[in-house]
């Protein structure tokens, strides 16, 4: 199982470049070329959405981006570093986890900022470009965790 980890500073800026290898990577580990764009688009979205946050809550501690082969499955994980509330729930996937960040929306709306809908907007699209997702947070803060199936390299041979 290889494992690819980037970390880099919250700045726009490297997004392109975290999709870029998230690109590179997933198509060295066989993912298929024609869900290539979704990859890229996926990790565009958390990284810009690790971003923002980072920003908004002034964590100095860099985006975190896993890319990890598997047999099977080929995983990214993109951490934001950034302390989660204590009133937040477990790992949730798909629609319960839109329904917790529109919660966390809501509290930042309360607390003057806006950026609430973006966070959900973001989220929104991921779950839309990705089958198997997980949103929840690990020792270090938020945690989207996505994955893609990796074709069998038997089937090339054909």
């Amino acid at each position: 199982m290889a494992t690819v980890e980037l970390r880099f500073s919250a700045l726009p800026a490297h997004v392109r470049t975290a999709r870029l290898v998230a690109a590179a990577v997933a198509r060295q580990a066989g993912v298929d070329e024609s869900v290539l764009d979704e990859v890229r688009l996926a990790v565009g979205e958390a990284c810009s959405r690790a971003v923002g946050l980072h920003v908004r809550s002034g964590v100095s501690h860099p985006v975190r981006v896993k890319l990890i082969q598997q047999e099977k499955r080929f995983l990214i994980e993109v951490g934001d570093g950034v302390p989660t509330p204590a009133t937040s729930h477990a790992d949730s996937s798909g629609v319960d986890a839109l329904a917790l960040a529109a919660e966390a929306g809501a509290g930042n709306q309360a607390n003057g900022g806006d950026h609430g809908s973006d966070d959900t907007m973001g989220l929104a699209v991921i779950s839309g470009l990705v089958d198997d997702l997980v949103i929840g947070h690990d020792d270090d803060g938020g945690l989207i965790r996505m994955s893609w199936p990796v074709a069998d390299p038997a089937d090339h041979l054909g």
